[in-house]
């Protein structure tokens, strides 16, 4: 440190005008009459200790050596002060609590004054007032690293009344590039106390008797709110002075409380926090305060009060104290002062969609950063056993390295789903997503918790969403009641927009009769690929080699996949359908379907092949009966919304059906709307293979993305 301080004295120190370098010091230094008016004295004076009026010793408590230095300023007509911390500076945050928050390079007294009273605890709102009058430009810079320019705070803000004299209001998002607001921070550990229901003695006499009241206790009170019909108000009072704070309005209101003109006198019994943005660019610029309120609602974090200053200058409101991070780093991010950053947690990320998955958020990770200003931290990945973690919450692991290797070293542990839970609610990053690329259905059950703590997620199983109709219909009220989000595109059609479509039909006004198509890639593989030279089995085979068919080719074969995505489609258009629900014909006969394989997945695949080619004579004379006919073999689901029945079964479609061009990868869908009478509207592309399908889940990522940052563009 020394020697960082000596580099930057004898260099950046005399660039900036610190001090003045004397050119003839080495040859002046051993002579006794040297001209001292070429440098500038350098006076060594304590801070900190000084005596009262009466002088008696005392100390001028926090930040009393920046008083100090400070009062020596104004007193000697000093041309600046520079406060020598372990920071670089002002941050835009605590950076201990949003590691995103950066330096601030300038600030006006009043916001730094600002800053300091809600708690920044760089500066102290009264170290500022000597060098107000005289203007004298404070620095803020790193002892640790003096080269770095730090924070200077110098000027006063316009006062309301100039501010308002131009008399037009903009909206602060049309002033691209420009950030209305410095800071944000916060005041821990406060009390809401709260008088209701004294309107019958009279507003004004009420407030003046209770802030007379604070007053003879010695109350600090931090933020004051009354309601509008003055039958009650709310003052923030620190939490060590809640009880005394108390017990002075009771006194105060004590007939009133005994006679029922008061109806309570309530004290918040749970730890509280202020958090406040600040900054002068909020005066006559709207929409900041929407943008705050939304940011926090969509962390989830539940507002108390809500305050502003008179100066425009602040925005305050009151959370509890345990959201007190998490709404810190949604409001940095709402304004921009950050990249929006998605904390992702990762289940199956061994398998090949979550592999898949992860190969693509390496691949874009620096296109979304430059681009869509997101960031995606992966805080967590668990294979079917194990599971790692980030060292600490919201700490993002390296998806650079192998994902295998992580999860079998010595940070690995054994899954455990209530303790992944567990981090993933302590987590501060407003903007939590679970990415469920398992097919287990304990999993499932977890949807709605996570929902109610307002954690999103994304589902490209259909576990849940043809689940259960209980279960489904509690994950649809939690996602509802927490402004949380459940995206599950790709659950049907892979990276196709075939929900998207639908809903955007629904929600338009249009009125949609019939579905039909097929959305087994699996099965638009075998049956566009069989034929004389190529049996049924071996069809089969390549599309297991293709990475096309499920883990276990027989939820393909026997309609069982499929089902799933018909009763996904079904309850989308509002139908109470469940799997039992649809009429499916099963390729399999029973003793296929419902035979215990052994082996590893390698054995279990080939054993399965083998029996499968007892089909090949049956399946070829199916194929042969169609192409008499010029038809072709195509596995189509029906969904008719009038009637409410579902279908799904192998049909000999002719060339007039949209589904007998069907190529070998591909799943397609027919909307028969009130609108597109004439033709369907159809959605058909390649929806078969891990890398389509994490494509599908990247999309649903990257709406949450856009969800997230909507108030700051």
């Amino acid at each position: 440190t020394e020697r960082r301080m000596q580099a930057w004295w004898e260099g950046e120190a005399v660039r900036e005008g610190v001090h003045v370098e004397d050119d003839n010091a080495d040859a002046d230094a051993n002579a006794n009459d040297a001209d001292a008016d070429h440098t500038a004295p350098i006076v060594i004076a304590t801070g900190f200790v000084a005596t009262s009026s009466e002088g008696v010793p005392t100390t001028l408590k926090r930040s009393g050596s920046d008083y100090s230095a400070t009062i020596f300023a104004k007193v000697t007509h000093a041309s600046r002060v520079t406060m020598w911390k372990n920071t670089d500076g002002v941050y835009t945050a605590d950076p201990r609590r949003v590691p995103e928050a950066f330096s601030i390079s300038s600030l006006k007294y009043d916001e730094a004054m600002e800053l300091a009273y809600f708690g920044a605890q760089v500066l102290h709102p009264l170290a500022m007032v000597p060098c107000i009058d005289s203007n004298i430009p404070v620095y803020v810079r790193n002892i640790f690293n003096p080269a770095f320019e730090g924070t200077v705070i110098q000027g006063r803000c316009a006062s309301l009344s100039e501010v308002n004299k131009d008399g037009k209001v903009v909206n602060w998002r049309s002033k691209r590039g420009v950030i209305p607001i410095k800071g944000i921070t916060s005041v821990d550990r406060v009390s809401l106390l709260t008088l209701e229901g004294a309107s019958v003695i009279g507003g004004a006499e009420v407030a003046e008797r209770f802030m007379g009241s604070m007053a003879d206790a010695g109350i600090n009170v931090l933020m004051v709110t009354q309601a509008s019909s003055e039958s009650s108000i709310t003052v923030v009072v620190p939490e060590d002075q809640g009880k005394k704070a108390l017990g002075a309005l009771r006194s105060t209101f004590e007939l009133e409380l005994s006679r029922s003109n008061v109806n309570a006198i309530s004290l918040t019994d749970t730890p509280m926090s202020i958090v406040a943005i600040v900054g002068e660019g909020m005066a006559m610029n709207s929409g900041v305060s929407a943008s705050f309120m939304s940011s926090l609602a969509k962390a989830n974090v539940n507002i108390r009060v809500i305050a502003q200053g008179s100066s425009e200058r602040q925005v305050a409101v009151v959370v509890a104290g345990e959201d007190t991070s998490r709404a810190l780093r949604a409001a940095h991010m709402a304004f921009t002062l950050s990249q929006t950053t998605c904390s992702v947690v990762i289940l199956g990320g061994t398998g090949k969609l979550g592999s898949a998955l992860i190969r693509q958020l390496n691949a874009q990770k620096e296109s979304l950063k430059k681009n869509l200003n997101l960031g995606v931290c992966v805080s967590a990945i668990a294979s079917r056993k194990k599971m790692i973690m980030g060292e600490s919450s919201g700490l993002c692991l390296s998806t650079s390295a192998d994902v295998d290797e992580m999860l079998t070293g010595e940070k690995a542990k054994d899954l455990d789903m209530d303790a992944l839970t567990a981090m993933l609610e302590a987590d501060v990053n407003p903007h939590r997503v679970v990415v469920d690329c398992t097919n287990d259905d304990g999993i499932a059950g977890f949807y709605e918790r996570w929902m109610s703590s307002g954690i999103n997620v994304i589902s490209p199983g259909r576990r849940a969403g043809a689940g259960p109709l209980s279960r489904y219909d509690a994950i649809r009220e939690a996602q509802r009641a927490n402004s949380a989000e459940w995206q599950y595109e790709s659950s049907v059609g892979a990276a196709l927009p075939i929900l998207t479509t639908l809903r955007d039909l629904l929600q338009t006004g249009d009125e949609v009769q019939r579905l039909r198509g097929c959305v087994s890639g699996t099965m638009a593989y075998v049956f566009r690929t069989m034929d004389e030279d190529t049996p049924f089995s071996e069809a089969v085979r390549q599309a297991m080699e293709k990475d096309f068919t499920e883990n276990d080719v027989r939820e393909d074969l026997s309609g069982y996949d499929a089902t799933r995505k018909i009763v996904v489609l079904a309850r989308e258009l509002g139908l109470n359908v469940s799997m039992e629900d649809v009429e499916v014909e099963s390729l399999l006969p029973d003793d296929i379907r419902n035979k215990e394989y052994e082996g590893d997945t390698e054995a279990m695949r080939a054993a399965v092949i083998e029996d499968l080619k007892a089909l090949d004579g049956p399946m070829l004379e199916r194929w042969r009966e169609a192409r008499r006919d010029d038809r072709e073999l195509r596995y189509k689901f029906v969904i008719d919304v009038a009637t409410g029945k579902c279908s799904c079964k192998l049909s000999a479609v002719d060339s007039k059906d949209t589904l007998y061009r069907l190529r070998n990868n591909e799943n397609l869908v027919a909307f028969e709307t009130t609108r597109y009478t004439t033709s369907p509207l159809i959605v058909k592309g390649a929806a078969a293979g891990p890398e389509l399908a994490a494509a599908g889940i990247f999309a649903d990522l990257l709406r949450l993305g856009r969800a997230f940052s909507t108030s700051q563009t």
